[in-house]
Order: structure tokens, then C-alpha cells, then sequence
């Protein structure tokens, strides 16, 4: 995420059923906008979301932490080749969680949308990665690559846990004795995929300032573009409001996330382990 990137999630897993969201600035773990009312996963969720426990956590944070600071650390690392060192001169450009936490967007906040919420929503953000746009080497070339380039990094996590989600099940098969614990791994891959998918799909929403707003701001006549951009000061607000009073907007905008699950669900589910004992 860059000053204001936006990441969004949620779904239902194999055995348990979390939801996620995060942004270029800030994270959503929201149980009622998307995937809780999407597909299952595969034939073992058959059970409506339940609200978020500890158990859902540990399993998914980790995969959810990883592929939001890989998202961040692509658009910094992209910047820095672009002709924009600001992120690695200020330390930015690492994979250590520390360096990604604000004091009240990490902590506070999440803290006090949970309980406000009664458990449904959690609702906070990531310190932004910096970017000066001036310093690349190129303008417009260099904003659209610094932009995609946390989706691509999103894309390639995603791949990514397909083919190990495959590889565990397979293991799990040939050797039954880790079958159980793999079915767990197995799990938190299909959280990652589903995660990830969110991630790439909530950024190119075209409202400024999400990541594909940087797109959309080039096909637009420069007046226009000016005057869309400038929606970026109230476009986390839109977005809010749109999840809280329109989420149909979100869902239909997320569809592809369904269908690319979908597939996903098809690739690995002759290598499922099931239900662990």
C-alpha cells in the first residue's frame, strides 16, 4: 500500500469461515459485505459464518498479515525502480510486521470496531507506504506500474498457495499419518487464495485513491481526471458507506472473486485431505 491503498476480504473457509478486508492504508476484517454470503469453499462448508474466534485468527493472520505486507512492500520496491527511493530510505522497504504497524490504525481502531460491533467487523489500517510520483523517471508510466504492482504481488501469492495447497494434499495422501495437520496447512491455503483474490479485486475498485483509480484517472480527459481524482479525499468514506448501505455495489464489483475460487476449489479438491480428526 502506498498513502491510501485499500484491501478488501472475506469468505468461507473448508472448516471455518473468516472474513477479511484491507486497504493502501487500510485493512477490513468485515463479516457482513461479500464472501460470508458467496460460495463455499468445497463440500466440507456447509455452515454459516460464525463470529470471529481465536481460532479463526491464528489461522488466517498469518497468510492475511503476509499477503497485505507483500502487497505494501511491491508498491515500495516497484517505486524504488521507478526512480523513487523515499520507502527505502525510510526503512519502508522491509518484510518485518513492526515496520507496517501504526499505533492507532493497527491497534486501536480494530480494537474498538470489534467490540463495537459486537465481534461482526474489524476495521483498521496499515502504516502507508510513502511514494513521491515526481521522482519517477517516467510519470505516467511509473504511477500505473507502482499502482499494479501490489495486485501483481497479490496474483503471484495466490498462484502460489494453489499449487502448495496441492502439494499438501498430496502429501497428506501419500503419507496419512500428516494428513491432519497438512488439512490445517490446506486450510490456511485456501484462506490465502481467497484473501489474496480479495486483495487484487477491492484495489481495482475505481475510486480514488484504491489502486485502480490510477488507471482509470489515464483513460479519463485531463479535466475529468482532475476532478476524479480530487474524490479521493472522501473516497474512503464512499467506501464505507458503500459497504455499510450498498454492498451489492462491492459484491457485484467482487464477482470475479467467485469465479476464480471457483476454479481454484476444482484444482485442488481431488487432493483434499478433509475434515482432520
Amino acid at each position: 500500500m502506498r498513502w491510501c491503498d485499500c484491501d478488501f476480504g472475506g469468505r468461507k473457509l473448508g472448516r471455518r469461515i473468516p472474513d477479511v478486508k484491507a486497504p493502501h492504508g487500510f485493512d477490513i476484517i468485515s463479516r457482513g459485505a461479500y464472501l460470508t454470503r458467496g460460495p463455499t469453499c468445497g463440500p466440507r462448508s456447509t455452515h454459516t459464518a460464525p463470529r470471529l474466534n481465536l481460532e479463526l485468527l491464528l489461522l488466517g493472520l498469518p497468510i492475511f498479515l503476509f499477503s497485505v505486507i507483500a502487497h505494501e512492500y511491491a508498491h515500495g520496491y516497484a517505486a524504488l525502480k521507478q526512480g523513487d527511493p523515499t520507502a527505502y530510505q525510510l526503512g519502508r522497504l522491509t518484510w518485518n510486521p513492526v515496520k507496517h504497524i501504526d499505533p492507532f490504525l493497527t491497534l486501536l481502531l480494530p480494537a474498538l470496531t470489534y467490540w463495537g460491533s459486537g465481534g461482526s467487523m474489524i476495521f483498521g489500517g496499515a502504516k502507508p507506504i510513502p511514494v513521491v510520483p515526481r521522482n519517477y523517471r517516467h510519470f505516467k508510466r511509473g504511477d500505473i506500474i507502482v499502482s499494479l504492482a501490489g495486485v501483481a504481488a497479490n496474483a503471484v501469492i495466490a498462484l502460489a498457495c494453489v499449487v502448495l495447497a496441492v502439494a499438501a494434499g498430496a502429501l497428506g495422501h501419500g503419507a496419512p499419518a500428516t494428513a491432519g495437520p497438512l488439512g490445517y496447512v490446506q486450510d490456511m491455503l485456501r484462506f490465502g487464495i481467497l484473501i489474496n483474490l480479495v486483495l487484487i479485486m477491492f484495489n481495482l475498485f475505481p475510486m480514488p485513491p484504491l489502486d485502480g483509480s490510477h488507471v482509470v484517472k489515464y483513460l479519463l480527459p485531463p479535466r475529468w481526471a482532475l476532478q476524479y481524482q480530487r474524490i479521493g479525499a472522501y473516497g474512503l468514506l464512499i467506501l464505507i458507506l458503500l459497504l455499510s448501505f450498498a454492498p451489492v455495489v462491492i459484491m457485484t464489483w467482487m464477482a470475479p472473486v467467485r469465479l476464480l475460487m471457483g476454479v481454484a476449489t476444482r484444482l485442488i479438491a481431488p487432493f483434499d485431505l478433509g475434515e482432520p480428526t
